[in-house]
């Protein structure tokens, strides 16, 4: 588990987040007002900003979810590394490091016994 975490982050920080600029810069690009007497390319525009501020969030929320996620299993690995993890890992262990890692406000000091 321990080299799944390390082999995820590093493909989210290598692989991902040097194309994560190009992609809001792109997504930030606010496309031109239509004119309003043509009403459906108004509506069309409308949508396509909406479109784009998700693409945007769900940008962001990839990354950070996969980091979160990663950083769960570095957590459930460290904790269970002399035991056979499939064996002894609770599922509220499991459940708990998902929960610690998406809290920024959570020490990183692992699952709390």
């Amino acid at each position: 588990m321990e080299e799944f975490a390390a082999t995820l982050a590093n493909e989210v920080a290598s692989g991902y987040a040097p194309h994560l600029d190009q992609v809001t810069t792109a997504m930030l690009t606010r496309v031109p007002k239509g004119n309003p007497a043509f009403p459906e390319l108004a509506g069309f525009l409308d949508r396509h900003h909406e479109v784009q501020q998700q693409t945007f969030s769900n940008t962001f929320n990839f990354r950070d979810g996969t980091h979160h996620f990663a950083t769960a299993a570095q957590t459930i690995s460290a904790e269970y590394a002399d035991t056979d993890a499939y064996a002894h890992a609770k599922v509220n262990d499991v459940t708990q490091a998902f929960t610690d890692a998406s809290n920024p406000l959570k020490s990183e000091g692992g699952v709390d016994s």
